[in-house]
């Protein structure tokens, strides 16, 4: 890009340059942002009527396209170019024109001094660089490739194997010794000492099995393998040990990927999983729509169910059912004891619909009871995390009988316990984010001063910075949560280089082409969210009820609103009532459009319906802002605001009704890491519109089965609804192909079972890259420990101290 920079100088174009940097002079805003700048740009072009296609075309309109941010210093501009997807270049253009390439270091101390915050009189910052630590790991060189680590990861143990077949496949051979459960030696004995014994023992067992027929169970030949050297492990039948065996005989011979991956996703070496779920009400009723509880509780819920199915099934197969196998999952999380009226306060319950998945509370240590007997924000848990993670692995040490397999944290507190215990207890870590708080709030580091007394971003964005370097591997929902697209910065990408002033720098926070991460998606629960054409699964009571509740019931305690002609489209959403959900945005969009509502009525499914009812100061200001909204626009007669909260089976069946009216569900979060809502509403059968900022690019085909909208566009998202509304009218079957299509989109890519199939394969190749590469990692766990202590830890005592006075 920078020689991009200099085509523009070296061109005619040197004079448009010259004159937008006049512009951007007399610009009231010092740090403009890449919506800033292409506005800035195509206002700069109308005015000097140059064409749409000039600008495109240009040097000078693809170096605007392709700049990410500029800073304006006394005598220069500071450009961010991001040229591709994880890839950035810094340059100083001065007034002069002259030019240099800046270090981020150099730029770093330009977002502190833009704030007043430089002190070079001072000293240095402490800066934080992981950099060095990942010159051990295999990196990923296509930004393309980027979450697909698994693929690469085999790609480059499968070319070790071929290139130094020696030291690997002895490496590969102590990991099968390794594997055991309850004392029980799985996989191979003793009776294999060698690389070259155990290619000639699994030659021998191939064709000693080729004389059985495919379906004959393994005890029949269990003793017959055994004094070969094998133990339990390698299947339940015939065909299924033979399978596996000639693919370990395949990757002995001619290592390959493929079969690497297949071979290690057999290795029966998960039996016990953690899921951490720290902050929130997480409970299994009357929880959702509570603040901090929403989309998280439903996934982590829904994934212990389906991992503790799939360990079973998996057990099965590996034919271990004569060794009495217990497959476990236990979700992690706090214990409330002022519990409002949910078993939030119970210590250990049974998962529903599970044969072995429970949830485990763990009690804070006592400090000031206001804080530790109640909910406490996800902004405020950070004090408490390192002795609940204390407390917890003693807990877990005595209901798994010994250590997990697979500890998985869920968002930023519950990774930063995952670390903690996986440090302790010397287990695979996978951390899943869900939302990165970092992307959310606009300049949220360079500011963190005046947010922190809400936020306390400083303990947040540095708790994301150690986990994410610790973890074994890391799971994303979308390829964008990673890096991204062209137009726009990922989640992780946001932590590659960014200054807390004050604080620290950080130079190179995280590897974005490191193998650790993978895209995979979660399911949607099939059980309770199904299409509303399954009329013999819907119970038809329910059905009725949720109707009336939706369109007539007079209930003021939780129903705000009447309609005046319920017979019209509903407009269905359903949040919980923040700032980053956006129902009030989606509310003011109805109220702008006389359109929308000639054709529809706007339902919103959204927490608290007064502000003395809510403890959460988001939520509170946005329920006074609904309210003047819809005074402001004069929405009664065509809007219902439910205050409710909805088991599974009702928020089931609320999709489905709401397409039995031919209805359309809006989804206009300002961002959405992923959105599970959306899944929820398309299997059901709604056309859905949903925001075009984060995962719901890659959930949606927009046109083919749903929409995506700018929700801070409010005249082009309702012109967008309008528009296939009146499709709808000239053309029914618009209505039933989009809402077709959406079904088929979720079955085909987002079921739980192609998620749980895939986490346990990474889950054990990641094991064997941990098991084969363990003393490359300590000194990177070493540094990230002392950031821990230096920084992480004073900070949350001084929060601490503060909730002394609670």
């Amino acid at each position: 890009m920078s020689e991009l920079l200099q085509a523009v100088l070296d061109s005619d174009e040197k004079k448009d340059l010259r004159i937008l940097m006049s512009v951007l002079r007399q610009s009231e805003k010092k740090y403009l942002l890449r919506n800033d700048i292409l506005n800035l740009y195509g206002d700069y072009c109308q005015a000097n009527q140059i064409s749409p296609a000039c600008l495109q075309s240009s040097n000078l309109g693809k170096l605007i396209y392709y700049t990410q941010e500029i800073i304006q210093d006394d005598t220069s501009f500071c450009f961010i170019i991001r040229p591709q997807i994880a890839s950035q270049e810094i340059c100083r253009l001065n007034d002069d024109l002259s030019w240099d390439e800046m270090s981020v270091e150099e730029l770093l101390d330009l977002r502190d001094r833009l704030v007043n915050r430089y002190h070079p009189a001072d000293g240095d910052l402490f800066e934080i660089d992981f950099g060095p630590f990942y010159d051990y790991s295999p990196i990923i060189r296509d930004p393309k490739n980027i979450g697909k680590g698994v693929q690469f990861l085999n790609r480059y143990l499968s070319s070790k194997l071929f290139a130094d077949p020696k030291q690997w496949l002895e490496s590969l051979l102590n990991f099968l010794r390794v594997h055991s459960y309850a004392g029980n030696q799985l996989l191979i004995n003793p009776r294999i000492q060698s690389q070259q014994e155990l290619s000639t023992q699994v030659k021998k067992a191939i064709a000693f099995l080729s004389n059985y027929p495919d379906d004959k169970p393994y005890e029949s030949f269990q003793y017959e393998l055994q004094s070969m050297g094998f133990e339990p492990g390698w299947g339940n039948t015939t065909a299924r040990v033979r399978e596996t065996l000639e693919m370990l005989d395949e990757l002995l011979d001619s290592p390959a990927p493929q079969t690497l991956e297949a071979f290690i996703s057999r290795i029966p070496m998960i039996f016990k999983i953690v899921l951490v779920s720290a902050h929130g009400w997480f409970g299994q009723e009357g929880v959702l729509g509570r603040p901090d509880t929403g989309g998280q509780v439903v996934y982590v819920l829904d994934q212990a169910k389906n991992l503790d199915k799939q360990l079973k099934e998996d057990a099965i197969l590996a034919g271990l059912e004569g060794l009495n196998i217990e497959t476990k999952v236990i979700i992690l999380t706090r214990l409330i004891p002022n519990s409002d009226g949910t078993r939030c306060n119970q210590r250990l319950e049974k998962v529903h619909g599970s044969d072995n998945a429970w949830i485990l509370r763990v009690l804070l240590r006592e400090f000031n009871p206001n804080m530790t007997q109640n909910w406490i924000s996800r902004f405020e848990f950070w004090p408490y995390l390192e002795t609940f993670a204390l407390d917890a692995e003693r807990e877990l040490w005595t209901e798994l009988h010994g250590r997990p397999d697979l500890i998985v944290g869920n968002y930023s507190d519950g990774n930063l316990v995952a670390f903690l215990l996986a440090r302790r207890m010397k287990v695979t870590q996978c951390n899943i984010a869900h939302a990165l708080e970092k992307s959310k709030y606009l300049f949220s580091n360079l500011y963190w001063q005046d947010l922190e007394d809400k936020y306390h971003f400083s303990l947040q964005f540095t708790a994301d910075l150690l986990t994410m370097n610790a973890a074994n591997f890391i799971i994303s929902s979308t390829y964008q949560e990673i890096v991204g697209t062209n137009d726009s910065v990922g989640q992780y990408e946001s932590y590659k280089c960014f200054t807390m002033p004050d604080l620290y720098h950080v130079v190179n926070g995280i590897e974005l082409f490191s193998p650790k991460f993978n895209v995979v998606p979660p399911g949607v629960n099939e059980g309770y969210y199904f299409p509303y054409t399954r009329q013999e699964e819907r119970v038809k009571n329910d059905c009725d009820r949720i109707t009336e509740m939706l369109f007539t019931l007079d209930d003021p305690s939780h129903i705000f609103g009447h309609l005046d002609n319920p017979q019209k489209i509903p407009l269905f959403s359903m949040a919980r009532l923040d700032r980053i959900k956006n129902l009030t945005g989606l509310a003011e969009i109805f109220g702008k459009s006389t359109e929308l509502q000639e054709h529809c009525n706007l339902i919103l499914v959204a927490g608290k319906l007064r502000v003395e009812e809510s403890g959460d100061g988001e939520e509170r200001e946005e329920i006074v802002k609904l309210y003047r909204i819809i005074e402001e626009y004069q929405l009664q007669g065509k809007i219902r605001w439910l205050g409710v909260r909805l088991s599974k089976a009702d928020s089931g069946e609320i999709y489905r009704v709401i397409a039995d009216h031919r209805g359309i569900f809006v989804q206009p979060a300002l961002f959405e890491a992923f959105g599970l809502t959306i899944l929820e509403a398309m299997i059901s059968g709604l056309p859905t519109f949903a925001t075009q900022f984060g995962g719901p690019l890659e959930i949606i085909q927009d046109g083919k089965n749903g929409f995506y909208i700018n929700p801070t566009n409010h005249e082009e998202t309702a012109n967008k609804i309008v528009k296939f509304i009146q499709e709808c009218q000239t053309n029914p079957d618009k209505w039933l192909e989009i809402s077709a299509n959406a079904i088929e989109r979720v079955y085909s890519t987002y079921t739980w079972k192609i998620h749980t199939t895939k986490l346990l394969s990474l889950s054990r190749i990641y094991g064997f890259w941990n098991f084969i590469s363990r003393e490359n990692r300590e000194d990177l766990l070493r540094y990230i420990e002392s950031l821990f202590y230096l920084i992480y830890k004073p900070r949350a005592q001084q929060l601490l101290e503060q909730h002394k006075y609670r």
